[in-house]
């Protein structure tokens, strides 16, 4: 055996061929042994890593498993081919320039499989944590982030191999960021706030929001601005840093029930009792009205001409506040005055008081 190894090792005492056959032999060899331990990373792979991504309950591992598998193989392949060009004694350029080649292929191979272990993390987090609409929303950016972070960190280290000077690319990198992030700070400014509203979530696509005076329905929450459908039809395009500083109500969070009321006056001679218990009966007479939690009427204060009451009612959907209330007053003024309970007008008496003092006499 060792008088084996010892015909085969590269003399520089033997011809040329016979040289470079036992270079190229060799080199032969360890392709072949790392295309075997392909093939055993492979069954690895697909026998036992199968095996242990049954003990989860989770199906994530088995889909990074599926597509990590081929590049992986490959990166095995390239790097044995890798290994056998470099021990080669080609002229200098040859060798650098077939060496730097293959190792940007192995670099390659690499950011593929972190960028397929990254994405099918994402999905997982996007369908399960975030929900299907942050998924929608987030993960495209945050997708294309990642894919940014990972070309950059693969351009660096390709650099490095080939002995570039980094740190100057970094710093023409953070002074041109510097440069950008200063002209365009209104944008940025309404990007990271978009980037804020689908992470933080303050409402969602199609809940409908009130902002100060405006009430609108939410049609997109874009990276710069949040478009928003008015109940008159009109379209509000809002920035988004204009959202994020600001007080806003969700009409549809947690739920989309809504608590609506209705403000009526009667005559200070009426049974106060009777009307309350009459509002309450209209109210449950009203389709859209939530039998639970039931309505309640109360009397609220003294007004100058009227005893005002207050009539509190749920119905299941914000959208149906308006035709509930318009019903409940229909039924309010017809049950009132079949019931002899006054709705009074607002009235002034006024007292004329005669001066007898400097009153003419006739």
């Amino acid at each position: 055996m060792d008088s084996l190894l010892y015909y085969l090792a590269p003399n520089e005492m033997d011809p040329f061929y016979l040289f470079w056959a036992k270079q190229a032999l060799i080199s032969a060899c360890i392709i072949a042994a790392f295309y075997l331990l392909s093939k055993l990373v492979q069954v690895l792979l697909s026998k036992v890593g199968t095996r242990l991504c049954a003990f989860t309950e989770t199906d994530l591992d088995d889909r990074i498993l599926e597509r990590v598998s081929g590049p992986a193989m490959l990166l095995v392949n390239c790097a044995g081919l890798y290994l056998a060009i470099k021990r080669l004694p080609l002229h200098d350029r040859i060798g650098t320039i077939a060496a730097g080649l293959l190792f940007v292929v192995n670099i390659t191979i690499l950011t593929v499989i972190a960028y397929r272990a990254l994405d099918e993390l994402l999905k997982a987090y996007g369908a399960r944590v975030a929900g299907a609409e942050a998924s929608r929303q987030i993960m495209p950016l945050v997708e294309k982030l990642c894919t940014i972070f990972l070309v950059v960190t693969a351009l660096i280290i390709t650099l490095k191999h080939f002995n570039y000077d980094i740190l100057s690319l970094v710093t023409a990198l953070g002074v041109g960021s510097l440069a950008i992030g200063l002209a365009a700070k209104d944008t940025l400014a309404n990007m990271v706030s978009g980037f804020t509203l689908m992470i933080d979530r303050p409402f969602r696509i199609g809940d409908r929001i009130q902002l100060g005076t405006q009430i609108g329905d939410v049609i997109d929450i874009g990276l710069r601005s949040t478009k928003i459908k008015g109940v008159d039809n009109t379209f509000l395009i809002i920035p988004n840093s204009e959202l994020c500083n600001s007080t806003l109500t969700n009409m549809a969070f947690p739920d989309l029930r809504v608590k609506g009321r209705v403000n009526i006056g009667i005559g200070y001679g009426c049974d106060v009792a009777r009307a309350k218990e009459l509002m309450v009966q209209t109210a449950l007479g009203v389709p859209e009205v939530l039998q639970e939690p039931k309505p309640e009427a109360f009397f609220m204060n003294f007004g100058e001409c009227s005893l005002n009451l207050s009539l509190f009612f749920w119905v299941a959907d914000y959208t149906h506040t308006v035709a509930a209330t318009d019903k409940i007053n229909s039924a309010l003024l017809q049950c009132f005055q079949d019931n002899s309970i006054n709705i009074p007008y607002p009235t002034r008496t006024v007292l004329y008081e005669k001066d007898t003092t400097h009153a003419s006499q006739d």
